[in-house]
Formats: C-alpha cells, structure tokens, sequence
C-alpha cells in the first residue's frame, strides 16, 4: 500500500532505478565496435559523426608540383624561343650573303672586260666565292666571307687602276649594290650576335641551364670575322 504524497516508481531514498534486462544464460554481452583507424567519432548534443583526416599536406605537395611544373614549362618555352630568335637571325645573314654572292659574277664578269689580263685576281674572286657558298655554320661562313672580302678589295685595286672602267655605268650600279649588301650584312650580323649573346646567357645561367642541359639546348656559335674585316668591305673610291 503506498503511503500518501508518493508516487509510483518512487520510495524513500529517491527515484527507484529499473534493474538491467536479464540475459538468457550462456549468451555473451554484446561486442563493443571500435572505430577504424585514421577516424575518430566526434559526439555532441547525442549525435556522432565521422571526421576525414587532415587533407592540407595533400594540398601543399600538390601546389608545389603544379608551381614547379609551371616554371619547368615556362623555361623551356623561353628557351625555345630564344633558340628559334637565333635561328631567325641567321636566315636574314643568309640572304644577305646570298645577294653578296649573286653580286660577284656580274663585278668579274664587267671587270674582265676591261682588265682580262688580271687573270689571277679574277681567278681569286670566284674561288673565293664557292667556297663561301659552301661553308657550312657561322664560323666556317666568316672565315669564307673574310676571303671573299679580301679577293674583292683586290677586285677593286684593279679597277682603280682603269679609269675607263670606273666610269663604266654598269661597275658603278653593280658597286652601289654591294655597298648596300655591304651594309645590311654588317647591320644583320650585329643583330644575329646579339640574339646568340641573349641566347646563350640564357641556357648557362639557373635555373634554365637544368631545363637545357635536359632537353638539348646547346650554345651557338658567333659570326664574326677577325681583324679589320669585322666592317664591311669598303668598295668606294
């Protein structure tokens, strides 16, 4: 019988607690599962969930692989146009000395007629010219060049010395046109050594030399002629 002011579930000392639920004999407790590795299990307000590990040194290593690629690309694109500058350079100096060499036939051909006995010299400037034609590379080509110059300054001697032929109309419109040839070989020769200055500073100088010593870049040679036939052959009088 309860006793006034009590209510169900309740006695003396408080609250009555339920007694846990009888197991049948010979079953075991329940086994308790543990989390998996790497993920821990946050609760709060009486819910769980399940956190990722970390993910930033992911990020990092693969932001610096994307820099790192970036500046091996930019380099190498840098490098090649360097090279395809120098490249360039080259052809106009080659079209230059291909007019140069256009040139010589028809300066022999009017001197002969009027100094055909300069045998020797004449001889000089045509064998000086098929060797210039065939040069391979710049150093090869100013060394053939520095020869032909020299056979024309000698051309040249022989005419000063007819003054019939220096009034010739045809010796004097062939010499305005060399001069003129003259004069943009110098000026494209100063351009093509420049281009191969910026050009090999280029693939010798870090971090572009590891892009260059990988993939082939090699330094290019200069046009130069030595001495005094650096400048162009001088063919006024």
């Amino acid at each position: 019988m309860r006793g006034p002011g009590r209510s169900p579930g309740t006695g003396a000392a408080g609250p009555l607690r339920r007694a846990p639920p009888l197991r049948p004999y010979g079953v075991p407790p329940p086994a308790r599962v543990r989390p998996a590795a790497g993920v821990h299990r946050v609760s709060g307000h009486g819910s769980s969930s399940v956190q990722e590990a970390p993910v930033i040194p992911v990020i990092v290593t693969l932001a610096v692989v994307a820099v790192l690629v970036a500046t091996l690309v930019s380099l190498y694109n840098r490098l090649v146009r360097g090279r395809g500058a120098v490249d360039n350079a080259w052809a106009q100096i080659d079209v230059q000395l291909k007019r140069r060499h256009d040139l010589v036939p028809n300066l022999v051909e009017t001197v002969k007629g009027y100094a055909a006995h300069e045998r020797a010299t004449l001889e000089a400037v045509v064998t000086a010219r098929s060797r210039a034609i065939g040069a391979q590379g710049p150093a090869e080509q100013a060394a053939a060049e520095n020869m032909l110059s020299g056979a024309l300054k000698s051309l040249f001697a022989v005419a000063e010395a007819h003054p019939a032929l220096k009034a010739s109309g045809n010796f004097a419109e062939l010499q305005q046109e060399l001069a003129t040839t003259e004069n943009r070989i110098a000026y494209s020769r100063q351009y093509y050594n420049d281009t191969v200055l910026t050009y090999n500073n280029a693939i010798q100088t870090v971090p572009a030399n590891i892009v260059a010593g990988m993939t082939g870049f090699t330094p290019r040679e200069y046009f130069r002629a030595p001495g005094e036939e650096r400048g162009p052959v001088q063919v006024g009088f």
